[in-house]
C-alpha cells in the first residue's frame, strides 16, 4: 500500500489520529532543532499569556472533582494532583523553555566504525515515532510530556482523566496556536482523544503507534498492559522506602524521612515506608514519629516500633502495609535488626521506584546503593529527588521502573532509540566470503 493511500483512506476516529500523528512523526523527525525549539518557546509564551484561561478552567475541573471526591468516587491523591495555581504554571513555562536549551536528542552519532576502506557504518539516534500517552489527574503532564516529544521529533497522542477534561483542553490549545506559528512543525503532531473507548481502539493500533506510557494508578497501567501489544512504558506503583541506617545523623534523618513523605505525599515518589535500624532507633525513632503524628500522618507500625514509642497513637501494621502505596497522609514504619534486613526488605515488598538510605557509613550506603534494585537508589537525600526536572531533564513523560529501555525518570534521551547508517563504495558481501574472503578492519573512528 502506498503512503499515500495509507494516509487517505479511514480518517476518521481513533484510526484517523493515529494516521496523522504517524505521517506527521515522519515529517517532524527531519525538523531542525533552531524551529523545534522556536516552537517550544513560542509554547511557553503562550502558557504565560493565556494563565488567566488555564486556571478558570482548572478552577471549574477541580470545583467538580471535589464533590466526586466527596462521594468518595476519587482520591485524594488525584484530586491534589489535579490542582493548578500560578507558581505551577510558571513553573511549566519554565519546564519548556528547559526543554528547549537541551541538546537535541535525535541525530546524535553514537559511534562510528569503519568496516573496510569507503565502507563506514554509524550508530545514529532517531525518534521512536508515535507516543500514546495515558494520564491521570495532572494536566501539567500535557506540557511535560507535549514538549518532551515535540524537542525529541516525536508525534504524541494524548489521552488525559476525566477529572482535568477543561484543564488539558485549555494546554492543549495553547500548544495548537504555538505550533500553527511554525510552519515547519507539520500539523498532527499533537493530538488528543477523550474517551475511554478512543484510548482503547488507539491500543489496538500496534501498526501506527510505537510506545504507550500510562501515568497513573495501579489499576490504570494494568488495564493498559494488558489490553495492547504496543510496547509499555511506566510503572504501576511508587511503594518507596527512606532506611534509617545506625550511623544516621539524627537531624539529617529527620529532615529526609519528612521531607519525602510530607513535602507532596500524592506523588509517585514519596515515601510509604520507614525503615530503621534498631541502633538508630533506640537514639531518635519516637521524636521523629511524634514530629509525623503531629502533622497529621497516620502511622502503621510493626510490632517492635509500637513497643519503643508506647506513648504515640500507632496502629498495628498489617502485612499488606509493606506493599502500598497510600498516596497522602499515612506511612509504614519497621524497626530492622540490619542493613541486609532493609534492603531485603526493600527488595520483597518494594516497587523498583525509589529508594533512599540515610546514613554516615560510607561502606554501609555503597552496600545499599549495589544491594537493592530500584530505578532510583538514593545516599543522604529525599525520595523527592526522583524527578525528571530535578535530575536536568527539562522534563518527564513519566517514570519507569522497567529493566529495559529507559529507566527511572523518562525525558528526552528515552524517547529516542537509533538505527545504523552504511555507507558504502560498491562494496558486496561476496567480496567478504569464501576461500579468498577479505577481511574486515572493525576500526572504531
Amino acid at each position: 500500500m502506498s503512503e499515500e493511500r495509507e494516509f487517505s483512506e479511514g480518517e476518521e476516529g481513533p484510526t484517523g489520529i493515529a494516521k496523522r500523528a504517524r505521517r506527521a512523526a515522519r515529517g517532524l523527525a527531519v525538523v531542525s532543532s533552531e524551529r523545534k525549539n522556536a516552537a517550544l518557546l513560542a509554547v511557553a509564551e503562550g502558557i504565560e499569556a493565556a494563565r488567566d484561561l488555564i486556571l478558570e478552567a482548572n478552577r471549574a475541573d477541580v470545583l467538580e472533582a471535589r464533590a466526586t471526591f466527596e462521594e468518595n468516587s476519587l482520591s485524594r491523591s488525584l484530586l491534589d494532583r489535579l490542582v493548578l495555581d500560578e507558581l505551577k504554571l510558571c513553573a511549566m513555562a519554565d519546564g519548556v523553555r528547559a526543554v528547549a536549551d537541551l541538546p537535541d536528542p535525535s541525530g546524535r552519532v553514537l559511534s562510528r566504525t569503519l568496516l573496510d576502506d569507503g565502507l563506514v557504518l554509524e550508530k545514529v539516534t532517531c525518534p521512536l515515532g508515535v507516543l500514546l500517552v495515558i494520564f491521570e489527574s495532572r494536566p501539567d503532564a500535557v506540557a511535560q510530556i507535549a514538549s518532551l516529544a515535540l524537542k525529541s521529533g516525536n508525534a504524541a497522542i494524548l489521552k488525559g482523566g476525566s477529572e482535568s477534561v477543561r484543564s488539558t483542553a485549555a494546554l492543549l490549545d495553547v500548544f495548537t496556536k504555538a505550533l500553527a506559528r511554525v510552519p515547519e512543525i507539520p500539523g498532527g503532531v499533537l493530538s488528543s482523544v477523550g474517551g475511554r473507548a478512543e484510548a482503547d481502539a488507539l491500543l489496538a493500533l500496534d501498526e501506527y503507534i510505537d510506545l504507550v506510557i500510562p501515568r497513573g494508578g495501579y489499576d490504570l497501567v494494568r488495564h493498559v498492559q494488558a489490553t495492547t501489544r504496543i510496547p509499555v512504558l511506566g510503572h504501576a506503583e511508587g511503594v518507596c522506602h527512606v532506611y534509617v541506617d545506625r550511623a544516621a545523623d539524627a537531624a539529617m534523618a529527620t529532615a529526609i524521612v519528612l521531607d519525602s513523605k510530607l513535602q507532596y505525599p500524592a506523588a509517585c515518589n514519596a515515601a510509604e515506608t520507614l525503615l530503621f535500624h534498631r541502633g538508630a532507633a533506640a537514639r531518635f525513632l519516637v521524636p521523629l514519629l511524634a514530629q509525623l503524628v503531629q502533622a497529621e500522618v497516620e502511622i502503621r507500625a510493626c510490632a517492635k516500633t509500637r513497643a519503643l514509642a508506647p506513648s504515640l497513637d500507632l496502629v498495628p501494621a498489617r502485612e499488606e502495609d509493606w506493599r502500598t502505596e497510600y498516596g497522602g497522609p499515612v506511612l509504614s514504619v519497621k524497626v530492622v535488626e540490619s542493613l541486609d534486613e532493609a534492603v531485603e526488605h526493600i527488595n520483597r515488598h518494594g516497587s523498583h521506584h525509589t529508594e533512599a538510605i540515610v546514613t554516615d557509613d560510607e561502606a554501609a550506603a555503597e552496600a545499599f546503593l549495589s544491594g537493592v534494585d530500584a530505578a532510583g537508589v538514593f545516599h543522604n537525600a529525599s525520595t523527592r529527588f526522583a524527578d525528571g526536572y530535578r535530575y536536568g531533564f527539562g522534563a518527564e513523560v513519566g517514570i519507569s521502573t522497567s529493566r529495559i529501555h529507559a529507566r527511572g525518570p523518562v525525558g528526552l534521551d528515552g524517547l529516542v532509540t537509533y538505527k545504523y547508517l552504511l555507507r558504502g563504495s560498491g562494496q558486496v558481501v561476496a567480496t567478504y566470503a569464501g576461500k579468498d574472503a577479505r577481511p574486515f578492519q572493525h576500526r572504531k573512528l
